[in-house]
């Protein structure tokens, strides 16, 4: 009885083999033919036969194929019926592989070319969507995210009335959010270097400076930041830390902008988790500014 049953699950496993077999010989034979095709179609002297078979690849998802027959067609096509959709769909090629440089590349390179085209107002979208998608972590250099937006602003000055307007304004606040991480973070690593006298000329007061100077500058360029309060914060913390570490003739002076940060601190934020720590740093401030002389 065992027997005949492991016979019954054997019969089962072998019908599965075959199947996959079967599949996996369909599957390679389609691939031959396919790779076949294409192969008949990149050595082919028929532009158009190409140019068919290239926008067959781009929409069945082979972007790879695509833009190896595209590369070779642009050039040649430029100036006829199908040049500018060539050039359009090369971009869009590029920019669904997420070679996003190389697809932003090739929108300026539609837009200048084809300034009134069908595609002139997607390529000039996509130019700042590809610069967008190519940004960097807040940490790192954002040099490509204010190309970003400058392109992405451009789009909205050109376009006043634009298919992707929400989408440009959407992509814009995120950039604008990307860049106050990168002076938040850059403030924060200024305030923790603290008195690191390598990066000092005098004790501590190099880093606390340049905390304050970014601080300040990023709380005027970003007036309508969520991060407010932070820059606020540090600014607050890195007076007082000057204050601390000056030497004895900026002493008063430095305690004096210090005591004036904190209550500026207090007013602008008296629900702040922080309002104890303002209230500490002026507790000290005063016992120097109150007798109007130095330690």
């Amino acid at each position: 009885m065992l027997f005949g049953k492991n016979c019954v699950i054997l019969q089962v496993k072998i019908k599965k083999m075959k199947k996959s077999a079967l599949i996996f010989l369909s599957i390679a034979f389609l691939l031959t033919g396919c790779a076949r095709e294409f192969n008949q179609a990149f050595k082919s002297d028929d532009y158009q036969y190409k140019y068919e078979y290239a926008k067959e690849c781009y929409a069945s998802g082979q972007y790879t194929r695509a833009i190896t027959l595209l590369e070779g067609l642009v050039t040649l096509m430029k100036g006829s019926q199908n040049g500018q959709e060539c050039l359009y769909m090369l971009a869009m090629a590029e920019y669904n592989s997420k070679d996003y440089e190389t697809a932003a590349e090739y929108f300026k390179k539609y837009y200048s070319s084809y300034p009134r085209g069908d595609y002139a107002e997607l390529a000039k979208f996509y130019v700042g969507q590809s610069l967008y998608m190519s940004t960097p972590e807040p940490r790192l250099d954002q040099s490509r995210t204010v190309a970003a937006i400058t392109a992405l602003q451009e789009y909205l000055d050109v376009y006043p009335l634009a298919s992707r307007k929400e989408d440009a304004q959407k992509n814009l606040f995120a950039l604008q959010d990307k860049l106050v991480q990168k002076e938040l973070h850059s403030a924060r690593l200024y305030y923790d270097l603290g008195t690191y006298f390598g990066n000092c000329n005098k004790a501590g007061e190099s880093n606390y400076l340049a905390c304050i100077i970014t601080s300040q500058n990023a709380l005027k360029d970003f007036p309508y930041s969520n991060k407010r309060e932070d820059f606020s914060l540090l600014l607050m913390k890195s007076k007082f830390e000057l204050a601390e570490n000056s030497v004895e003739e900026k002493k008063l002076e430095r305690y004096q902008d210090a005591e004036d940060e904190c209550y500026g601190f207090l007013n602008e934020y008296p629900d702040s988790k922080n309002t104890a720590l303002a209230e500490k740093f002026i507790e000290k401030c005063k016992k120097i500014t109150s007798k109007g002389e130095t330690l």
